[in-house]
Formats: C-alpha cells, sequence, structure tokens
C-alpha cells in the first residue's frame, strides 16, 4: 500500500518543501509527498532549492502552493498530515480538516534567519538534517503500525523530538 503524506506550513517555501522533496526522493513505493501552505509565498526559498539540490535530492516540479489543492470533495485522499510549523516561535500553524492522522513536528523557519550568506545556508542545512533525521526514524516505522491509529499516532508524536542525526532532543 501507498501512504499520501502531505507536509504542511504557513509559506510552502522551506521546511515543508525540504520535507516533501526528501521523503520523495527517499520513500520508494510505500509514500507519495506533497507540501503546502495556509499563506503560500509562490516560490521556493532559494536556499531550499540549494540545500536540496547540494545533497542530489531532485528539486523538479516543486512549488509553492495552497493547501485547498489537498481540501474539498475533489482532492486527492491524504493519509497522514505533518505541520512543520514553529510553535515555539508563536508561529500561528494552520488547522488542517479531514480524516487522516496528523502530527506535528515543529521547526524554526530557517527562511527567517537574517544574517550572513553563511548563517543562511547553515540555517537550512540544519533544518533539512531535523526533517532528515526525522524522515529516518518515520521511514522505519514497522508497516504494521497504520493499521493501529493510536500506536501510529504515539510513534508519530514521538519523531518530533529528534533534533538531528546525532540524537534526539527533548523539545
Amino acid at each position: 500500500m501507498t501512504y499520501r503524506v502531505l507536509f504542511v506550513c504557513t509559506g510552502n517555501s522551506a521546511r515543508s518543501v525540504l520535507a516533501e522533496a526528501t521523503l520523495r526522493a527517499w520513500g520508494g513505493d510505500r509514500f507519495e509527498a506533497f507540501s503546502a501552505g495556509s499563506q503560500p509565498a509562490g516560490r521556493i526559498n532559494p536556499y531550499a532549492l540549494d540545500t536540496l539540490s547540494a545533497e542530489g535530492i531532485a528539486t523538479a516540479g516543486l512549488r509553492s502552493k495552497s493547501w485547498d489543492e489537498f481540501s474539498g470533495e475533489a482532492a486527492q485522499h491524504i493519509d497522514l498530515v505533518v505541520t512543520v510549523c514553529d510553535n515555539a516561535a508563536s508561529e500561528p500553524c494552520p488547522v488542517f480538516f479531514g480524516n487522516f492522522v496528523r502530527t506535528h513536528w515543529g521547526l524554526p523557519d530557517p527562511a527567517a534567519v537574517e544574517g550572513s550568506e553563511a548563517e543562511k545556508r547553515a540555517a537550512f542545512a540544519h533544518a533539512h538534517a531535523v526533517i532528515k533525521a526525522r524522515l529516518h526514524a518515520f521511514l522505519v516505522l514497522p508497516a504494521e503500525i497504520w493499521a493501529d491509529r493510536t500506536a501510529l499516532m504515539t510513534a508519530l508524536d514521538r519523531i518530533a523530538f529528534i533534533q538531528s542525526d546525532h540524537g534526539a532532543g527533548t523539545g
């Protein structure tokens, strides 16, 4: 079975796109990945595209889009919605309704970082490292966990605490 995963944020220009492209690259036949925003920026952040390209992850076809494409009667079925906005920074997190599993993997917005070129690139590299670590944990979940919604939600919520490939954080 193929599960459809939607990563949602506000602008759909950085974090959600990094997650979408990475899961597309790694998910094989098990997952279809998408991303959207409640207030799409209308373009993908160039640092996000550079970060993905530097790691050999395809960027063709990526675009900033509204979550409206994934709601309503004509929308394709989604199995899992992952919000990636940063509640710690009081960033408004979109609320998305539907019959799917949802989890929150909060992450500071690398596009909000001000500073030198190197600092901006470092912020995107760090955000992508966290996303990759979380997706590694997601991809090793046993297929049968999808049949137990409570166990799946518990496992997904635990993944939110992973901060990098170097281990799990506490918040």
